[in-house]
């Protein structure tokens, strides 16, 4: 595999624990596709013909780990995986793991996937709003050593890379590269009720040629679909029309790896972190190892290093509609937006390297994003897992956390022999929690940072400077985010919390964002922002509350 191999790469992490360099178990089947079956080799490998336990559709960072736990839990069953193609993907999400996924990829046995592939850890988040900068860090550990959680951040295919190798090592693993073009089982008035198994065809249509016959396989247990956020079978569960909340557009800068740096903890919530790369002017990133929010653009601008050489742009575009490339607009209202996000006068080699690299840019990837509730599962002999059965928006990046815990609480439920219903019933009541906070979270700290109107603008300055104010403040929305604390109720308390803080700095006239008024439009115009603040979260709440 071609990653990064810069020699002085360990000296760079000040934690010397950290699991991003060094020898991986598997790193010998990285690229390697001698393990990996072809649809045209079928018939001569018996898969059609073989008795599988388990079939899991789609091998990326969810069904791979699935595959590879349920191999290792049950060395005597009999795993499938379909793939359409095992190459190494790119994506310009699903590129940060929070601490909360880290402890899952722990708990499957796969804490060493960030090896070799030049991940970096990420500490927290600095928050940067009308010339203000705010750090969050990432919550501290149950010891009172001081030392906090990590979370890293790295290429999205090098990572999905490292979990096939562990599941092309598994003796009991099939993996093949092929499309799964049918769920096959018995329906009802149209509508799917039980899978019984798949119709399995070749990756790429024949067109106009002669058609190839597909093959049937029929699992003796359950087929999983783990076939992520452009899941084909997802209607099948959930019919529900998805709308797009916003576009997040994306490049790469590249830059400097970083000479030193100096973390200093204080008091909980007031962490302060400083870095003193080579240069100011080329490796400019305020805070290494740490994500960036910027919130004065067009909407969000997320940067987070991928390597110690390169940090991924995302940059937020509110609404459906995206302006066009080919006439130019879409670069210019993202030229507009990094302009605002990050001003020159506040980062002058930040602000250069952006638009130098946005001008330079031969393509802007895009990619909508959307939120999708969790679905009850009344389909016998299948299981949705991962983003096939829900997603949210990935500004937290928070969906293969949400995701690997899926893995986590169904494979643990898998060992025990129970009736399906009652393993799914179970499955579906452990994995809410964190599923509610860190989805609703997602969508609500979205509608605040992007604020289309004054009122939103309101509960943005709002929250800023409440997570400013340290302590539990600071940290348990620190924990919503990381997944660390899964707690629904205080989610809530905060996020009401934040609209009340609003509701008196517009009554008192406090606020920058909402200005003007006597103090009788004042108070009407704060409790209407304390309405459209229950308007933000009330109704995704209740959507992932439901049954």
């Amino acid at each position: 595999m071609t990653v990064s191999s810069d020699s002085t790469t360990s000296l760079l992490d000040e934690n010397l624990d950290w699991p991003t360099n060094g020898e991986y178990e598997y790193a010998h089947l990285y690229s390697s596709r001698k393990e990996i079956v072809r649809f045209d080799d079928i018939s001569a490998a018996g898969i059609a013909t073989a008795a599988y336990d388990y079939l899991v559709i789609g091998a990326g960072p969810i069904g791979a780990a699935l595959a590879y736990k349920l191999a290792a839990d049950h060395p005597e069953r009999k795993i499938l995986v379909v793939e359409k193609n095992w190459n190494e993907p790119d994506r310009i999400v699903g590129e940060l793991m929070q601490p909360s996924g880290c402890q899952a990829l722990e708990k499957l046995g796969l804490k060493n996937v960030f090896s070799g592939i030049g991940a970096v850890p990420a500490h927290g988040y600095l928050i940067s709003y009308k010339g203000k900068q705010l750090y969050v860090p990432n919550m501290e550990r149950p010891a009172a050593d001081g030392t906090r959680y990590k979370g890293v951040s790295f290429h999205h295919g090098r990572l999905v890379m490292n979990v096939r190798a562990a599941c092309k090592a598994m003796a009991n693993v099939t993996c093949l590269e092929a499309s799964v073009t049918e769920l096959l089982g018995r329906y009802e008035s149209g509508e799917l009720k039980e899978v019984r198994g798949v119709s399995i065809g070749p990756v790429r249509d024949s067109g106009d040629g002669p058609k190839v016959a597909e093959h049937a396989v029929y699992p003796s247990r359950l087929t999983f679909v783990c076939d992520g956020i452009t899941s084909q079978f997802r209607k099948a569960l959930n019919p529900a029309p998805v709308e797009l909340i916003s576009h997040f557009c994306g490049f790469v800068l590249e830059h400097e790896p970083i000479d030193t740096s100096e973390y200093f903890t204080g008091p909980t919530g007031a962490t302060t972190h400083t870095a003193r790369p080579t240069s100011s002017e080329v490796n400019p990133l305020p805070m290494p190892h740490n994500g960036h929010v910027f919130l004065d653009g067009v909407g969000p601008l997320l940067l987070y290093q991928m390597s110690e050489r390169e940090t991924r742009v995302l940059a937020d575009i509110p609404g459906s509609n995206l302006p066009s490339e080919a006439s130019g607009q879409l670069r210019q209202v993202l030229h507009d937006s990094l302009s605002r996000a990050v001003p020159k006068h506040d980062y002058p080699g930040l602000h250069r390297l952006l638009l130098t690299t946005l001008a330079q840019s031969r393509r802007i990837r895009c990619i909508g994003t959307k939120f999708i509730p969790a679905t009850t599962n009344n389909i016998d002999g299948a299981i949705w897992i991962g983003d096939s059965l829900n997603v949210r928006h990935p500004l937290t990046g928070g969906g293969m956390t949400i995701g690997l815990w899926d893995v986590v609480h169904l494979t643990e439920l898998l060992r025990t022999p129970a009736p399906l219903n009652q393993v799914k019933a179970q499955w579906y009541w452990q994995r809410r929690p964190r599923a509610i906070v860190v989805n609703t979270l997602s969508v609500a700290l979205h509608a605040l940072f992007a604020a289309e109107t004054k009122e939103l603008g309101l509960l943005r300055e709002a929250c800023f400077a409440y997570l400013a104010r340290g302590s539990h403040y600071t940290m348990h929305p620190s924990g919503f985010l990381s997944g660390l604390f899964p707690n629904p109720l205080m989610l809530v308390y905060h996020f009401f919390s934040v609209a009340l803080f609003a509701v008196k700095l517009r009554v008192l006239d406090r606020s920058t964002a909402y200005t003007g008024g006597s103090l009788p439009v004042r108070i009407f115009s704060a409790f209407y922002t304390l309405f459209v603040a229950a308007c933000v979260i009330l109704p995704f709440l209740w959507k992932e509350l439901q049954p």
